[in-house]
């Protein structure tokens, strides 16, 4: 509890300074393996999706939900080089995907369209989406339709088109 500058820890208050030089922020981080998977939470372990016990994982949502995570985790390349900051930007990928999944069949079974706030919520939610997405690699990549001149021509001209078997061979 903090009283005008100074915590109180256990039966003695200290400076807020002191108290900052103590905190866990400012202590080293345990090294990778030190903490056992028993005293770690089921979603760190994979065991679970939600951290709440009311949500049990089974409903269509979460099933969508655990689909598109490890789809994006696989596309990183796979559960063993991607980082915990990366995994969580995947599930934050993955949840907006589901809501947004959502949304369009909000808007396909009214048959007449979207509500401007329903408009409104998916246009946020596709931005938000797209810039996780560039976050962790997604790439705008051009792609070349130009065709080729000869594909070209014998389209557009068959009769002027020859090919190496007419050359009279």
């Amino acid at each position: 509890m903090k009283i005008a500058g100074f915590w109180s820890v256990g039966q003695r208050a200290v400076s807020t300074w002191e108290f900052a030089m103590h905190s866990s922020a400012t202590r080293p981080a345990l090294p990778p393996g030190t903490v056992s998977k028993t005293n770690r939470s089921k979603v760190t372990n994979g065991k679970r999706l939600f951290a709440d016990m009311t949500v049990d994982g089974r409903s269509g949502w979460s099933r969508r939900l655990r689909d598109l995570l490890q789809l994006h985790i696989a596309d990183l390349g796979g559960e063993d080089v991607v980082s915990a900051a990366e995994h969580s930007i995947c599930r934050r990928i993955a949840a907006i995907t589901t809501e947004l999944e959502l949304l369009e069949r909000r808007f396909a079974l009214k048959g007449k369209g979207a509500s401007e706030k329903d408009l409104d919520l998916y246009f946020r939610g596709a931005g938000v989406l797209r810039r996780l997405l560039e976050s962790i690699g997604l790439k705008r990549v051009a792609r070349d339709v130009t065709p080729l001149l000869q594909d070209y021509l014998a389209a557009n001209h068959p009769a002027t088109v020859t090919t190496d078997e007419d050359d009279g061979e």
